[in-house]
């Protein structure tokens, strides 16, 4: 090593021991991460960790228990302490901030004494659609079938038991909050997700909890929605400490000190726009995993209300239209798996990431259009394009063009297919992007997802280095922002301090796959008839 290294690597033990860091841990869909950077300069990544785990259909309920929460997070904080120390030969005692964050979204409802009433009802499941019909006309916004408000009023509506004991609603990354700092609180990006914010003031819009309370009040007598909200805060303000029990519930073995600050718990909507810089209006970022979703900051609110269309917050509180897709990268993911499959039992030897890489590569050299192929990825229902459940499918008349290149290019294709609806219903409303920031596995592949994306938007598409570290870096960037907030907002703070100095790739759309893709999305929009009857029939 030499002896600029050893200095670096000093120094980066040093402010691990001192606690000059932040944590940030992210419940993914698939995974459970931490990430541990430096406080001062949140672009350096000083450890990392995860555990994988994996949601359950029950009683046609999209759930994850709690138990399997706390398992994952105890595992992925071991596995970034083992980290630590491997790298460092440090051992991690304290850290200076931390943040949570999780998947948006969906139904965690508690009694009075602390107990979930009934299985967490994630963002997957689509059994809202009469509570999301009214509350959207009610309140003369879009609320989204996966909203918890939407779940709360769905339970009304259908006489559930629990609904007289509910005490408190909050989201999965507010709940892991609570259970570590005893605090009922949320940032306002994930809040977003689970009442309509009021620009004007940055909490509940009252208006619309008071139209909400005498809709339910000969249903639901005594239930006051606002009581059971959480607190809305904005990325900077302190949100509680690390209590003793928190600390336990994280690391067992005691060494994790109490006392540790923590920012505003957020969702991952919110935690990807800040791991892409794109908090200011005019920019937009898409995410792509289990679920895909973009994030669009608006100059001025929207002209109509759109169902393609929900309008949440960044985490600093200005307002944002989302187009959020149920259904991301997992299909495509198993078709690759099946690929992988297929070349380890003819004796191939090659790792998952490089049958990625082949297969995405294959994909530059289909034709613009997917030579007439179609890729539904629906695995769970799919509201933008009007998919009450979920049913994947593969589709092609007799004379497409059926090669390797077009497979893989529709399945690409497929994954944008969704997002593109609700991506033309914004650019109807002539909302503009100045840059449209990416990330998620997918994007890992060089030049390929990203450059169908940005022919998918006709608009160009920047990868950052940072892209593949996704949540977990955002939260744990808002954790390190605490320090800051007093001084600078969270947009310069991003431009300044966390990526001024990143490496970033744009692809500009090629002017074959414009048309293509449009093309492509024209038949796609047609055969959502056949998904619809497979859905009946299936």
């Amino acid at each position: 090593m030499t002896e600029q290294a050893q200095t670096t690597a000093d120094a980066a033990a040093a402010a691990i021991r001192d606690g000059r860091t932040a944590l940030g841990i992210e419940l993914g869909s698939t995974r459970i991460k931490a990430c541990l950077v430096l406080a001062d300069d949140p672009s350096t990544v000083l450890a990392v960790g995860s555990h994988e785990w994996e949601n359950q259909f029950e009683d046609r309920v999209w759930t994850y228990s709690l138990d399997a929460v706390w398992s994952g997070l105890r595992a992925a904080f071991a596995d970034l302490a083992a980290d630590v120390d491997e790298r460092h030969d440090a051992t991690l005692t304290t850290v200076g901030a931390i943040g949570v964050s999780a998947m948006m979204h969906g139904y965690l409802a508690f009694d009075d004494s602390g107990e979930l009433q009934v299985p967490f009802r994630t963002w997957r499941n689509t059994t809202t659609g009469r509570a999301s019909g009214v509350l959207s006309e009610l309140f003369g916004v879009n609320i989204p079938l996966r909203w918890s408000i939407a779940h709360l009023y769905q339970a009304v509506l259908d006489e559930e038991p629990h609904v007289s004991d509910v005490r408190f609603l909050t989201t999965l990354a507010g709940y892991v909050h609570w259970k570590l700092t005893d605090r009922k609180v949320l940032g306002v990006g994930d809040a977003s997700g689970m009442f309509p914010i009021d620009p004007a003031t940055g909490g509940y819009d009252a208006a619309m909890l008071g139209k909400f309370d005498s809709l339910v009040g000969e249903r639901a007598p005594g239930l006051h929605v606002a009581d059971l909200l959480p607190e809305v805060l904005t990325a900077g303000q302190s949100a509680g400490e690390l209590t003793p029990a928190g600390a336990a519930l994280l690391d067992p073995s005691g060494v994790l000190q109490s006392g540790i600050p923590l920012c505003p718990p957020e969702g991952d909507a919110g935690t990807g726009m800040v791991a892409t810089c794109a908090v200011a209006p005019r920019t937009g970022n898409v995410s792509a995993g289990t679920s895909i979703f973009a994030m669009v900051v608006l100059e001025q609110p929207l002209a109509n209300v759109h169902h393609e269309l929900d309008i949440v917050t960044t985490p600093a509180g200005d307002p944002v239209a989302m187009v959020h897709c149920n259904n991301g990268a997992s299909e495509l993911a198993a078709w690759v798996g099946l690929f992988a499959r297929f070349a380890g039992v003819s004796g191939g030897d090659l790792k998952s990431d490089d049958v990625f890489e082949a297969l995405f590569r294959e994909a530059l050299d289909g034709d613009p259009d997917a030579g007439g192929l179609l890729a539904y990825n629906h695995l769970a229902g799919e509201p933008i394009a009007g998919m009450s459940e979920g049913r994947p499918l593969f589709v092609r008349t007799p004379d497409s063009r059926l090669t390797l290149a077009n497979f893989m290019r529709a399945q690409i294709y497929g994954v944008f297919g969704t997002l593109s609806l609700g991506m033309r219903v914004l650019a109807d409303e002539g909302v503009k992007l100045d840059r449209m920031f990416a990330h998620g596995g997918m994007f890992r592949t060089a030049g390929v997802a990203q450059r169908f994306l940005a022919g998918s938007l006709d608009a160009p598409v920047v990868v950052a280095e940072t892209a593949s570290e996704g949540g977990a870096w955002g939260i744990a960037v808002l954790a390190a922002y605490l320090s800051a907030a007093a001084e600078q907002d969270l947009d310069g703070f991003l431009r300044d301090r966390v990526f001024a100095g990143a490496q970033v790739h744009t692809v500009e759309p090629d002017p074959e796959d414009v048309p293509g893709f449009a093309a492509y999305l024209s038949r796609y929009r047609d055969g959502l008839a056949v998904v619809r009857s497979a859905v009946q029939a299936l």
